[in-house]
């Protein structure tokens, strides 16, 4: 039975979403603005590295699709009568990696060395395999949801690639 949510409570939680995922953003961008132009700037990367201006546009996007596939997720589960479903949980779990491979890799260099490089590529597989599990269970919930996964899904794939290079070559 599909039940009516109201608008206001739609709006709060479409808002709570894009709050959380600014969050996440301003979080990584006060742990990585001053790391790259600093000791990020000195190391070897991979031959496809892409320049540092295109990171904020491309997870400006991504982050608007997260927000969206997670409302959609939450919609899907509060029309069906549900006040929580597992793939929410599995958005929360995501978030949280998501949110803590930037302090991590660029914030955590200065504080235990390489070190960092390699506990962020062990939070950025995590990532991917927790990314994977969502869009396997959005898809049986909100094909829209599953998609607007799919470009989160390639660029953390090719950032894992930036993250292993780093730690391998330097």
């Amino acid at each position: 039975m599909t039940r009516r949510i109201p608008v206001s409570r739609q709006v709060l939680v479409a808002v709570a979403l894009l709050v959380a995922v600014a969050a996440i953003a301003v979080g990584g961008s006060l742990a990585s603005t001053e790391n790259v132009d600093g000791w990020y700037s000195g190391v070897d990367k991979v031959p496809w590295n892409p320049p540092n201006w295109l990171f904020g546009p491309v997870w400006s996007v991504l982050y608007l699709f997260i927000a969206t596939a997670g409302f959609l997720l939450w919609r899907r589960a509060a029309s069906d009568g549900r006040t929580w479903d597992p793939v929410l949980t599995v958005y929360v779990v995501q978030l949280a990696l998501n949110a803590a491979w930037t302090p991590i890799f660029f914030a955590g260099y200065p504080i235990v060395g390489e070190a960092a490089w390699w506990i962020a590529l062990g939070v950025i597989l995590a990532l991917i395999v927790s990314v994977v599990v969502l869009m396997g269970f959005a898809t049986t919930r909100s094909k829209t949801a599953g998609w607007l996964l799919a470009p989160y899904l390639f660029w953390i794939l090719y950032a894992s690639t930036l993250n292993a290079g780093v730690a391998a070559l330097n």
